[in-house]
């Protein structure tokens, strides 16, 4: 079963993946910065931004109403629009589409919920491949300090207490992150993951994807992609810009 559809376009896509506090979005922004800087066109795309079921699913997380059937469709429904109204259009323009979370996320996320591996690579077989696709590979205990030190509340389903793994939002949020990171770990060859040292300095992890970059697609940058500096935002609002 092919898994993604080939990226046939002059644009260039970049996707970061990584259990909640690896620092992928942090990365993902300084590289943004340094692409920019270039002169390269870039778009910034995040998970769960579409417009179209941005408030059924603010108002269907407040009620905890989502089976995990029903939130795998509503994200897959979300990446359905993002992918055919902002990025496929940024990439047909020809510039660089830096994703924050792609179909990987689904695919971790969504098995560990309990929906089936194939069922849930079928629902986003659409989907583009990507041209680099990184992994922030960082310790659970270390990506947990991240996290719980810098928050003061989890959310429900953030934490994955919808599947009763235990009645303590913290010790949920742990052995969800925990059974996501295996899922990461397990499909990282298999999808190509550039494997990124998430406790390294910010400094070594940055230079790191640079040189990844480069050494993928620097030509394309140098020679194929769209010049320009004014993409900035996450959404379809901005993709008229490019057009």
């Amino acid at each position: 079963m092919r898994l993604f559809e080939p990226n046939r376009y002059r644009g260039k896509l970049i996707v970061v993946e990584g259990i909640d506090g690896s620092g992928k979005s942090t990365q993902l922004s300084l590289l943004s910065q340094w692409l920019r800087s270039m002169g390269v066109a870039v778009s910034f795309s995040e998970w769960n931004s579409s417009p179209l079921v941005r408030e059924t699913t603010k108002r269907g997380k407040k009620k905890e109403m989502f089976t995990p059937t029903t939130f795998s469709l509503i994200h897959a429904t979300d990446f359905a629009d993002r992918m055919e109204h902002y990025i496929l259009p940024v990439l047909k323009a020809g510039a660089v589409v830096c994703a924050d979370r792609y179909a990987y996320t689904a695919f971790a996320r969504d098995v560990v919920r309990g929906c089936s591996r194939t069922w849930v690579r079928n629902l986003y077989r659409f989907a583009i491949r990507p041209n680099l696709a990184f992994y922030f590979r960082v310790p659970l205990d270390v990506a947990l300090g991240r996290i719980l030190g810098g928050r003061d509340a989890i959310k429900y389903y953030e934490a994955g207490m919808d599947l009763g793994l235990s009645r303590n939002v913290e010790e949920s949020f742990r052995i969800f992150q925990g059974r996501i990171l295996e899922e990461y770990e397990a499909m990282a060859a298999e999808m190509g993951f550039h494997i990124i040292d998430a406790t390294g300095s910010i400094e070594q992890q940055q230079r790191q994807m640079r040189k990844v970059v480069m050494h993928d697609i620097g030509r394309s940058l140098r020679d194929g992609v769209l010049r320009g500096t004014g993409l900035e935002s996450n959404g379809r609002e901005n993709t008229a810009d490019v057009l």
